[in-house]
């Protein structure tokens, strides 16, 4: 490991991790030997990152990106990185980077990766699928498209919906061309200019069966798919990391109609979908972000990627999944301790936590021989864990 991130005597980094959810990236970075702590919105009781802390429970206040570089004052690192929501403010990711070594994408890069109309100016540009995108509303009924308003500051599908003629489009929000079909992620690691692919997902978007509807992301299951569909979302990867200047984990969220991904978004940083591949192939998702940072010499990224046949892997080991089931009305949780054993249940509340309706409680993780199997496998699960959350308030009742 480079000296200058040897933050104690034994050499390991000490690393800080800020975002809305911490606990997929702390236990990724544990497990490949750094030394972590964390700052979120939770501070979930699974966090294995030392100390695991919660804006609300530990300083009081509720979880915003300044909130959070506000936090980390104190604490010392060496150095830090960040997952959604830090992307869409690149102000804060500068503050938090001048106390340590960011191991991200720097904000100039920030700025434009979250650009959805550049975005879309260069993957049209280089012959790549992608929606049309309107910075405004048309003033005539336009005939060949259907649209979605959709946030800039994008996240985990809140605040999309359908935009009709006539209405109302916010100087927030954005048109994007709605495309239909089966929505998909590839995770993808970068060192500014070649990519490697791990992992590529089905995501589950407003599903009923785990407590939300709409556009909002519930989660992802991976297994096995044509590997021209790889291929062809690597290919956007490639052209938005040589354009951009991407490093460290990235991910594109797409829509495939035709058996061609349609890129609807960048997310610039650690994606929920990545631990799949942590599960599935032991791919160490924080292994290979860090080792593009820490191989870093005079500005220039020299990772050395590990071999990895995305396709052929996926083709040995059957389909894993994941779901975040959210609340069905205001609840206080019970002693959740016990769930501590289920290797197959993450993002653990703490107990007398309460989560308003709404709102994610935890992650269950299922796995199956097909993408099939697998749904079956996480619905099934997600009818007990609801079955039980509604016995326990009959009980408490």
């Amino acid at each position: 490991m480079d000296p200058r991130f040897r933050g104690d005597d034994d050499g390991v980094a000490r690393v800080l991790l800020v975002g809305v959810s911490t606990r997929a990236m702390a236990e990724s970075a544990v497990r490949a030997g750094y030394d972590a702590l964390s700052v979120d919105g939770y501070g979930d009781l699974d966090n294995p990152a030392s100390p695991a802390l919660s804006l609300r429970r530990d300083f009081g206040i509720e979880y915003s990106a300044h909130a959070a570089a506000d936090a980390v004052i104190e604490l010392g690192y060496d150095a830090v990185c960040y997952c959604s929501n830090l992307e869409n403010h690149p102000r804060e990711v500068e503050r938090l980077s001048r106390r340590g070594e960011l191991w991200g994408n720097p904000p100039a890069v920030l700025r434009h990766a979250r650009d959805p109309l550049l975005i879309s100016r260069i993957l049209s540009g280089g012959r790549h699928a992608s929606p049309a995108v309107r910075a405004s509303a048309p003033r005539t009924p336009p005939r060949e498209y259907e649209w979605l308003a959709k946030p800039r500051a994008s996240g985990g599908g809140q605040e999309i919906s359908e935009w009709r003629m006539g209405d109302p489009l916010p100087r927030s929000h954005i048109l994007q061309e709605r495309i239909a079909g089966t929505p998909g992620s590839l995770a993808f690691v970068a060192d500014g200019r070649t990519v490697l692919p791990f992992a590529i997902s089905r995501q589950l978007v407003g599903d009923p069966a785990f407590g939300t509807s709409g556009f909002r992301y519930c989660g992802s299951i991976m297994a096995a798919c044509p590997r021209s569909l790889i291929d062809t979302a690597t290919e956007s990867a490639l052209l938005l990391t040589e354009r951009l200047g991407l490093v460290g984990v990235n991910c594109l969220d797409f829509v495939v109609r035709g058996g061609v991904p349609y890129v609807v978004e960048l997310n610039p940083r650690h994606s929920a979908s990545m631990e799949l591949a942590e599960r599935a192939f032991g791919f160490s998702v924080f292994a290979a972000h860090a080792a593009v940072f820490e191989r870093r010499r005079g500005g220039e990224y020299a990772a050395a990627f590990p071999r990895l046949d995305l396709a052929d892997a996926l083709d040995r080991v059957g389909a894993f999944g994941k779901a975040i089931l959210f609340a069905p009305y205001d609840i206080t949780m019970s002693d959740t301790r016990p769930w501590l054993a289920d290797a197959d249940v993450r993002d653990v509340p703490h107990p007398g936590e309460t989560i308003s309706r709404g709102q994610p409680m935890f992650t269950i993780f299922a796995t199956g021989s097909d993408y099939d199997d697998c749904y079956s496998a996480l619905v099934h699960r997600a009818r007990e864990a609801y079955e039980r959350i509604g016995d326990r308030e009959r009980a408490v009742g």
